[in-house]
């Protein structure tokens, strides 16, 4: 039997959120003061604003946090959280006059809370050091949530992929992972900033400036990939640089769990990882398979030519978006490589958006044993994981998931040429959208952006960022009559 919703313990909780978004745009003011600059103002208005907002909800409603949070409730708390971050963030844009519209607002928010990447400015470089510092941000505090949010809460709610990693069971229990979710956090919360920091010092050491270097450090661990230039990491033409991001992608894209191992010294539990092998392998063949393609087409000397396949691999597969080279004008096959490789995602437990290795591996296991049982109907033959039988529930739900990723695929390309985008750039940017990678393929590839989408188009999108972001089943339940019904 269901109960009514707790909506006052979920209010309270948004006013929490309302108030670190509101220390961050305070974040944001230190660089104005710093440059002496004056967006200074946009961003004490759009902080005042969320903090007022914020602490009133808290003070209302502070009283019920003592109340138990129960999985409709955690549906609910995952998807307004996200939504209420977006709408305060887009505050700073529209004080400041960045975005003309509400819209573009939104979209550019989205895109940065969501860690997709995708841009709506067209100039970036003339934009304030405090806007384009906020965007990063934005990137930054979306990418440790969404750690947070798959290690400690989506299992709490019985649809997160890190049942499958857990050390000491393949499933952890509510009652088990409760107690250690804060403990959980901290630690997770220390190896971020602390990649973050090594990150941007090393881009100091490559003779970055510390302001772009802070902002492309916290990009680069979001898996997110705003830039503060128009080119993107293609304006630095040190390799040194576009080595360290390299790296520093590939560890965001990593679960930061098997980080932490890795840190430990625990160095087999890293590479007897099924998930980790997968997302080795697949960075990899694509790296050889488009270094090959480049040194066919181009005239391009053989360091270059793996430096460009390298970074581009890593970038799109991790779902963060830099660009260093315009993947479109190698060959059509380079484009359709990257183009299924929209549709991977790294780890599970990483800040990359995408389906995740994890689940096209069991999907694949699942697959191929499903011939074996073909021939032998009468045996039990479960898909392992990491030498753990892979529950039935899990792998329903693994193939639920991905069929209803294609299907809201399929469908959003209908969606998006319907509002006029030709063939390519519709599914592109669909599929760039759900799997939060950011730049696509047509109209909206690397050598372009966002600006030109109809503003029902960047609606659209951006509710598939969100979808992507919260792993679909979070926000699509809510949709659902029986969510709200009480029984």
């Amino acid at each position: 039997m269901f109960m009514r919703l707790n909506f006052p313990v979920v209010l309270s909780i948004m006013g929490l959120l309302l108030i670190i978004n509101s220390l961050a745009m305070l974040l944001s003011l230190s660089i104005s003061i710093a440059y002496g600059e004056e967006a200074w103002k946009p961003m004490v208005y759009a902080a005042g604003i969320t903090l007022f907002a914020g602490a009133i909800l808290r003070l209302v409603y502070r009283k019920f946090d003592n109340k138990d949070i129960r999985k409709r409730e955690g549906y609910l708390i995952v998807t307004m959280g996200w939504l209420v971050l977006t709408l305060s963030g887009t505050l700073p844009y529209l004080f400041s006059g960045t975005t003309e519209t509400f819209a573009d607002a939104f979209f550019e928010t989205m895109s940065g809370y969501t860690t997709t990447g995708a841009t709506i400015l067209t100039d970036i470089e003339i934009q304030s050091k405090t806007i384009l510092f906020w965007r990063s941000l934005t990137h930054w505090i979306g990418g440790m949530g969404i750690i947070v949010l798959t290690i400690a809460i989506l299992p709490l709610l019985g649809i997160g992929g890190m049942q499958l990693f857990s050390a000491e069971a393949s499933g952890p229990t509510p009652a088990k992972l409760h107690p250690r979710i804060k403990e959980t956090a901290k630690r997770l919360w220390i190896i971020y900033v602390a990649l973050t920091g090594l990150e941007t010092v090393l881009l100091m050491l490559g003779e970055m400036t510390f302001f772009d270097a802070v902002n492309h450090s916290m990009s680069t661990m979001a898996t997110g990939g705003f830039s503060t230039k128009n080119a993107s990491l293609a304006f630095y033409s040190s390799p040194y640089i576009q080595y360290v991001v390299l790296v520093f992608m590939f560890l965001g894209g990593t679960s930061f769990p098997l980080i932490y191992f890795g840190l430990r010294g625990k160095l087999l539990k890293v590479f007897h990882n099924e998930e980790f092998r997968a997302y080795l392998f697949a960075c990899m063949a694509g790296i050889v398979l488009t270094t090959t393609a480049i040194l066919v087409v181009t005239d391009l000397p053989l360091e270059r030519a793996f430096r460009d396949a390298a970074f581009q691999i890593v970038s799109i597969i991790t779902t963060t978006g830099f660009i260093t080279a315009d993947y479109t004008a190698w060959a059509p096959f380079v484009t359709v490589l990257f183009f299924v490789l929209f549709f991977t995602g790294a780890s599970t437990g990483s800040t990359s958006g995408g389906i995740k290795m994890m689940r096209h591996v069991i999907l694949i296991k699942n697959s191929v044993l499903e011939f074996k049982r073909q021939v032998h109907p009468s045996a039990i033959i479960p898909v392992r994981f990491n030498g753990k039988a892979v529950t039935q529930n899990i792998s329903y739900h693994i193939s639920a998931f991905i069929l209803l990723y294609l299907l809201i695929f399929f469908a959003g390309s209908l969606v998006m040429a319907a509002i006029g985008l030709d063939f390519e750039s519709a599914i592109g940017s669909v599929a760039a959208s759900l799997g939060n990678i950011g730049p696509a393929i047509g109209s909206v590839g690397p050598a372009s952006n966002f600006a030109h989408i109809p503003a029902e188009g960047k609606w659209f999108l951006s509710f598939l960022m969100l979808l992507g972001r919260l792993e679909i089943f979070t926000v699509l339940i809510l949709l659902t009559p029986y969510f709200w019904r009480r029984h």
